[in-house]
């Protein structure tokens, strides 16, 4: 098959419907390009290790890192097999799936994103592992090729039953809107031994008032981009979907601080992007490492 033809086949599913402030933010605005998300990544960034001391300017050598140590977290988490196959759920620009199949040996990984926009900028963008070329000057053979893309919604995968070793998602699940449905078909497509790894950010408990309370203070809680998800709302399904050593660790004070002193480049203090620190800081908002497994 065809290059050509390999991209239409990964592309040409049913189209999912996508929430307004979805279609606009990854479409026209393309929230990867702003220079917030250094390198290609769209993360608020792991920040452990790095200086965060206020008389320390960040760099943008230490944005990228953080972004690239979110995924890092969050394979490590997957515990992933030798030459594993790996989904990523809301994959974006593909940034964190090239970086999968760079830094794990015969790693074969599919991205699904659910805006057709994206795919495309991550098709532009990871041409090289898309055609199968050797990385870092050692060729697959006559593998499968290690990258491709498909478009689909969390809660509906256009994939087969039992295809994948891990399935992961970096900060995309505040976007689901249903995530009951989200981990039934994670466990649909894990294999038997198979591992969900989830980050994002969520609601620390399920308080009715809790998105009145963020769509205060947060613009894309107010516009819809974000969803008040209380992360009670993940491991419940997550165990409803039958799997199990269903665990969230909160992983916010190596977040929060770290992705406001990159916010102080660009908006002061009181302004709407700086209120995810105070949406922490007030009890109210945090980021978790979700993780669960499939019985063997």
């Amino acid at each position: 098959m065809t290059d050509a033809a390999d991209a239409a086949t990964d592309t040409q599913q049913d189209a999912p419907s996508m929430r307004p402030a979805v279609r606009e933010t990854y479409g026209p605005v393309d929230l990867g390009n702003l220079p917030i998300f250094a390198g290609g990544f769209i993360n608020f960034g792991h920040w452990h290790g790095i200086n965060l001391t206020p008389d320390r300017p960040l760099t943008e050598t230490d944005r990228i890192r953080s972004q690239k140590d979110l995924y890092r977290l969050v394979l490590d988490a997957a515990a992933l097999p030798k030459a594993p196959t790996v989904l990523e759920v809301g994959c974006g620009l593909g940034t964190g799936c090239a970086l999968t199949v760079r830094e794990h040996d015969g790693a074969t990984v599919t991205g699904m994103d659910i805006h057709p926009d994206q795919l495309t900028r991550a098709r532009a963008a990871q041409a090289e592992l898309l055609r199968g070329e050797p990385l870092d000057g050692n060729p697959r053979h006559d593998g499968p090729r290690p990258l491709r893309f498909v478009q689909g919604a969390a809660e509906r995968m256009p994939l087969p039953d039992g295809g994948f070793d891990a399935v992961v998602s970096v900060e995309a699940a505040q976007h689901f809107p249903d995530l009951t449905a989200f981990a039934r078909e994670t466990a649909r497509v894990l294999r038997p031994g198979g591992r969900m790894a989830v980050t994002s950010f969520f609601t620390t408990d399920a308080a009715p008032g809790r998105p009145a309370e963020l769509a205060a203070l947060l613009d894309t809680f107010a516009n819809g981009l974000d969803i008040a998800h209380p992360v009670t709302a993940l491991t419940d399904a997550a165990t409803a979907a039958g799997l199990t050593d269903v665990r969230a660790t909160s992983i916010g004070a190596d977040v929060w601080p770290g992705w406001d002193r990159w916010l102080s480049r660009w908006w002061d203090p009181g302004t709407w992007p700086r209120n995810f620190l105070a949406a922490y800081e007030q009890g109210i908002l945090d980021y978790y490492l979700v993780t669960a497994d499939k019985r063997g």
